[in-house]
């Protein structure tokens, strides 16, 4: 491609050089940069790509995107926004790839990784070839691999996306996170379904307010679709949890048509009979005049909400109730999701990556539920981040819990103590004695004290980490897995 074409997609733009200069690829690290590149640099919190034109340049670039002058003698084209010019770029450069699938997206506080894998199944279980984005794992044909983060930025998603379709993906489903939205990492995506989970406290350290943090989540309903059709297949919709308060909001920042689900009469795909055990979760789906027994494996209230959020979004893929059934009674764990720690041993050990003051409570009033002896709960909180959430966190942990260990999670470049003692006050406000709870800075010794204390019939919950193989201290990262951890503990119990 020539960089005119790209100057092309640019209203207000200024091009220097040779407008012919022919480009190969897209970069925005000037350490990936191949000779050919066009070299986008891109302003960031953390480092500003203009310092990197340079490097980029003795790499080979052909080309840069900038929104000031550099001192590197390359072609150049003047941008007001270079993060809004990588989305319309690699758009461009990838062929808008999800104008040839159809895309489906889910954001909310909680339940997102566990939406996202229950729509990809009931898809592929129904013979339709997909790809998968989100925070566990990308999914490229039959190849799986690791994710680096929620949403990807522009560039990554787009040749993602590309790639998905390359390989026959008529449907790609993703994670759509608030940072994405509030950074535009997802502009230039065509969705075919916007789906919201819910919306509770996280990331104010990013948003400030939970009014900017709905904010984020609107700005995914208003850029759907603005136009309606008699074709079924070019119809967009908005599939939203009619029990959440922000529902509302978001039903508001839309045109596309609006689908509700929930437990309440006026939701349009709504669960009734709901029966739990810690094998799994029994229910009843009503939906659009339809009824069926939904059978999973995964347990809570809040993974029925996840799976009517499937549940709703495949039936507008006029998938059948009965087929959608089957196909959620095949699913198995999700990882780190209410994830259940094999082991010889008579009580209940699971990891869950509850790391909200909500998705800890959601996944210890579930485990109430079912609980025939204690719940001894391990958690923490993430350092560098919303600190608001930590006494917001003790306190449910008290509430449900008959012990607590309170621990690190990624304590960053905070001191772990001091994020402990952030926690406690909640802690002592919910009426927990302090013979009931324990600080303990090492996640490992946390784990341990509490397999070692469980009796038969206790449940262990191990939360805020889930799936993640790591842990971040003093912006070291070490390898830590909480239900490895736990299951040697659980061998050490038993020796």
């Amino acid at each position: 491609m020539q960089l005119r074409q790209f100057a092309s997609l640019f209203a207000a733009s200024r091009l220097t050089g040779d407008a012919d200069t022919f480009v190969t690829g897209i970069q925005t690290d000037s350490r990936k940069v191949r000779p050919g590149d066009l070299f986008l640099c891109i302003p960031g919190l953390v480092s500003d790509g203009h310092d990197f034109a340079a490097k980029a340049a003795e790499a080979g670039a052909a080309a840069l995107i900038v929104e000031r002058d550099v001192p590197v003698q390359l072609p150049k084209l003047f941008v007001k926004d270079a993060r809004f010019a990588m989305a319309v770029a690699a758009s461009f450069y990838y062929g808008y790839p999800s104008r040839e699938m159809k895309l489906i997206g889910v954001t909310g506080t909680n339940g997102k990784t566990t939406t996202t894998t229950l729509i990809e199944s009931i898809l592929r279980d129904n013979g339709y070839p997909t790809g998968l984005m989100g925070t566990i794992s990308m999914k490229i044909g039959d190849e799986w691999f690791e994710a680096e983060r929620t949403t990807q930025e522009a560039l990554e998603l787009q040749m993602n996306l590309r790639k998905m379709r390359d390989a026959g993906a008529q449907y790609a489903v993703m994670e759509v996170s608030s940072h994405a939205l509030e950074l535009g990492r997802v502009k230039g995506c065509k969705f075919r379904t916007a789906l919201f989970t819910n919306l509770t406290q996280d990331h104010l350290d990013f948003h400030q307010t939970m009014e900017q943090y709905r904010a984020a989540k609107g700005l995914f309903f208003s850029r759907l679709g603005n136009e309606f059709t008699a074709n079924p297949d070019d119809a967009v919709y908005a599939v939203l949890n009619a029990d959440d308060d922000a529902s509302d909001y978001l039903a508001s920042q839309t045109s596309a048509q609006v689908i509700r689900y929930g437990f309440g009469k006026d939701a349009d795909v709504r669960a009734t009979d709901i029966k739990m055990s810690p094998k799994g979760t029994r229910f009843t789906v009503s939906a659009f005049g339809e009824t069926a027994e939904i059978q999973m494996r995964l347990v809570g209230k809040f993974n029925v909400y996840n799976a009517l959020g499937a549940i709703s979004s495949t039936l507008l893929e006029q998938i059948p109730l009965s087929s959608i059934a089957n196909s959620l009674d095949r699913v198995s764990v999700v990882p780190g999701r209410m994830e259940t720690v094999e082991g010889d041993h008579e009580f209940l050990v699971i990891v869950d990556y509850a790391h909200t003051p909500d998705g800890l409570e959601n996944a210890l009033a579930t485990i109430r539920e079912f609980c025939e002896g204690r719940i001894l709960t391990v958690f923490g909180c993430g350092g560098d981040r919303d600190k608001t959430k930590r006494p917001a966190m003790g306190r449910v942990a008290a509430r449900y819990s008959d012990y607590v260990f309170v621990t690190s999670d990624n304590p960053r470049s905070e001191p772990p103590e001091s994020i402990l003692a952030d926690i406690e006050p909640g802690i002592t406000a919910a009426g927990l004695s302090q013979d009931r709870y324990e600080l303990l800075a090492d996640r490992r010794e946390a784990i341990y004290k509490a397999v070692e204390m469980a009796s038969p019939n206790d449940v262990v919950l191990i939360a805020g980490k889930g799936h993640e193989s790591y842990q971040i201290v003093g912006g070291v990262q070490h390898h830590f897995d909480d239900r490895l951890v736990a299951q040697e503990a659980i061998r050490g119990r038993s020796k």
